[in-house]
């Protein structure tokens, strides 16, 4: 809006002091951090009440927790999810680790809650069963009245909604059907399927994205996406953060977003970041000794989970990465810096932790912006974390789980919130029932949790009536709130999802991109520059043209967005000399150097290296990378030459790499534990539940890509049925000693 009139200036420069504080009051706090109590190195696991264990969290001053639910409203949670209404869905995993050998653990027992907060004030005080009878619920997604929730071990995806008010699901349409079951481990499994700022649906791994497109969701591939565990979460640019419990990797693949692959850099944490401070004793810890302090406490992060980029404006840490670490009772709050354009996490204070508890059970595994501007924990709260296979007999963890009776603390579940006590949270507005143009001024929202939900329902109301409007809002380069208090000081956040609001409706031309290729705001420019690859792809010289008129824009994050770009050219080496005078200009950037290489998935490179063998054995060799890419790399490395303390080098062992299968066959069958070759790693999970073809295909991968063992056939599937059925009452990992003794 325009302030035609005196009257309406006068007022307008008289607010602008209060808008100015208002808008920077994130920056006016620091920190004073609690003084860390005594640890006690073997603590006992009684159950406390909600208000009770609150007592034993700790929270830098000025920063409070606040009870949003608990059992018996809730048992069990495991993530959380906000309609446009505000409303809260709780998917709850009734069946996980009941008891230690995880009985009964895949029966469609568990279910997605309805949580309500009638009166507002931020504690809810109404609940229903949304959806009932499922199995261990792992995807959660709110679109407009409709949710997108998936079950472990389908990749069937199904909407439900509430069609009569009742706060229970009467309508399920399968949005995506994939009939293929997934065989393995519930911790290997994809999850969190996150809507992300360029209108996709990412997952915390698979190498695949999906589209929504009139009530269906539409699968496209990744070249070689990123592969993280349980936990995804994305910045206000949208560049999503994963992470890899299992790889004791507390946050990866967030130097770049994910449509161009991982990028692990050298420096991406500060030193030390890796340690975490909790201020209890961890002694179940499924490492063992060797990730404990002498103090017993945790020494690295190994349970890392459902981890949120802070975006609210009621909190002073916008941009903050919030990162829950259920096994050492912990969450981590990591600043976002930027580092001649590498992104590098660190942690704000020293040996400390943001929050913290002395209580056993406390086990926080999911964080969540809410529609209030706060920051939303959620805490499993229960004695056993570990999933079955970790807690098998002749484990480290099962003693201790016995010792302290945690296998008992079970059927239980808090939801928190963090407020700060000068920062008070927002009344939530809801959204649902706005018109498409109501919605718009809420792309520039000061919470993201609004631009980002706007953005959604635009798209999926597929509404094209305000097209007009969007492309004012993002061609008003010097817009000022656009008078709507509520909105950020710097209109660029509005332009940003503006222009990604405009291709979620396919109504983004070249001739406007080109625009925006000059706009003020780092962050428009970037996005312009991403959105010019389809261009690109089908070989538009003119606008590669344009993008080379860019290499000397003030931004070296903008440099780097237009070597990502770039080299989707169609005309690849007309790509690699525009992005060679880049690298000339820019010798010493350690992201542009890494970036510039044009992509070539590994796949890719595996069918140039295997394209002469026969049809069969190549088949199982490209399986096997698969798996080995999302499960096995992990531990053993992208390379096999495996990863200190969490799994031995493949390549040259004498298990495997030998025309004797039979050892490395028993491990992927019944898992490996106790020290290799000398040295102490992780327990080696079992596979058993896969079939054989998977066990036979990626022990094939292994073997002839790895240790170039291309004189000899595939492993093959009966040899591994045999194996399976010899060993077939075992139910305990083997030892190195053991399989030097075995036939």
């Amino acid at each position: 809006m325009k302030c035609n009139s005196l009257i309406f200036k006068i007022i307008f420069l008289l607010l602008v002091p209060f808008l100015i504080v208002n808008c920077n009051h994130q920056e006016q706090y620091k920190d004073i951090i609690y003084k860390k109590p005594s640890i006690i190195p073997d603590p006992s696991a009684p159950i406390l009440s909600p208000e009770e264990s609150m007592k034993t969290i700790y929270l830098p001053e000025g920063f409070k927790l606040e009870l949003v639910a608990s059992e018996p409203m809730i048992e069990e949670p495991i993530a959380i999810a906000f309609d446009g209404d505000g409303k809260m869905y709780v998917a709850e995993l009734l069946t996980y680790m009941q008891d230690i050998d995880g009985t009964n653990k895949n029966e469609p027992w568990s279910r997605v809650s309805l949580l309500e907060d009638t009166d507002g004030d931020g504690k809810m005080d109404k609940s229903s069963v949304f959806v009932d009878s499922l199995i261990l619920p792992r995807n959660l997604l709110p679109l407009d009245d409709r949710v997108i929730i998936s079950e472990t071990y389908s990749r069937n995806f199904y909407s439900y909604r509430d069609t009569d008010g009742d706060g229970v699901a009467d309508e399920k349409k399968l949005v995506y059907a994939d009939s293929t079951r997934f065989k393995g481990n519930l911790e290997h499994q994809a999850a969190n399927l996150t809507w992300n700022i360029d209108n996709r649906m990412y997952l915390s791994r698979r190498p695949y994205v999906f589209r929504w497109d009139n009530g269906n969701m539409l699968k496209d591939t990744l070249l070689d996406g990123p592969e993280g565990q349980y936990g995804l979460t994305q910045d206000e640019n949208g560049k999503l953060f994963y992470s890899r419990a299992g790889g004791e990797v507390v946050a990866s693949a967030f130097q770049q977003h994910a449509v161009y692959g991982p990028l692990e850099m050298e420096g991406r944490w500060a030193e030390g970041f890796e340690e975490p401070w909790p201020i209890i004793g961890t002694p179940d810890v499924q490492g063992g000794t060797k990730r404990l302090r002498p103090d017993n406490t945790l020494n690295k992060f190994t349970g890392v989970s459902g981890q949120e980029l802070f975006l609210g404006n009621r909190l002073p840490t916008y941009g903050d990465l919030f990162i829950p670490e259920p096994v050492g009772r912990l969450v981590r709050r990591a600043k976002v810096g930027t580092v001649n354009g590498k992104t590098v996490l660190s942690n704000p204070y020293e040996q400390t932790e943001f929050m913290a508890s002395t209580d056993s059970n406390f086990r926080p595994v999911h964080a969540r912006n809410g529609p209030d501007g706060c920051l939303y924990i959620v805490d499993m709260y229960r004695g056993i974390i570990q999933e079955g296979n970790w807690v098998k007999k002749g484990s480290f963890l099962r003693p201790e789980v016995e010792r302290r009776n945690l296998d008992k603390n079970i059927g239980n579940g808090r939801i928190y919130r963090i407020v700060h006590e000068q920062m008070p949270p927002e009344k939530p507005t809801k959204l649902l029932a706005k018109s498409p143009t109501e919605l718009v001024p809420f792309l520039g929202h000061s919470n993201g949790w609004y631009r980002f939900t706007a953005q959604k329902l635009l798209v999926i109301q597929h509404a094209t009536s305000v097209i007009p409007l969007l492309k004012k809002t993002l061609l008003d380069n010097d817009s000022f709130m656009n008078g709507w208090f509520g909105k950020e000081k710097d209109s660029g956040i509005e332009r940003l999802h503006a222009l990604w609001t405009l291709d979620g409706l396919q109504a983004v031309d070249k001739e406007l991109l080109i625009q925006k290729l000059t706009d003020k705001d780092t962050r428009v420019r970037c996005a312009a520059i991403r959105l010019c690859e389809k261009y690109l792809k089908a070989g538009d010289e003119p606008l590669l043209n344009h993008l080379y008129q860019m290499t000397e824009d003030p931004s070296i994050e903008v440099i780097i967005q237009l070597v990502l770009s770039i080299k989707t050219y169609k005309d690849k080496e007309m790509a690699a000399t525009v992005i060679e005078e880049i690298v000339d200009a820019y010798p010493k950037n350690e992201v542009i150097l890494a970036s510039s290489t044009i992509m070539t998935s590994s796949l890719e490179a595996l069918k140039i290296e295997f394209g002469e063998r026969g049809g069969t054995t190549k088949k199982s060799i490209f399986r096997g990378h698969d798996i080995y890419k999302g499960l096995c790399a992990s531990c053993h490395g992208q390379d096999a030459m495996g990863l200190k303390g969490l799994g031995p080098a493949l390549v040259g062992s004498p298990r495997v790499m030998t025309k004797d299968d039979t050892p490395a066959i028993k491990i992927l069958l019944d898992g490996l534990s106790g020290p290799i070759d000398g040295k102490e790693y992780g327990v080696m999970t079992p596979m058993k539940t896969q079939d054989d073809q998977w066990i036979a295909d990626v022990l094939t991968y292994i073997q002839q890509h790895f240790g170039k063992m291309n004189d000899r056939s595939r492993v093959r599937t009966k040899k591994v049925k045999k194996i399976r059925e010899k060993y077939a009452a075992r139910d305990n990992y083997w030892t190195i000693e053991e399989l030097e003794r075995s036939e």
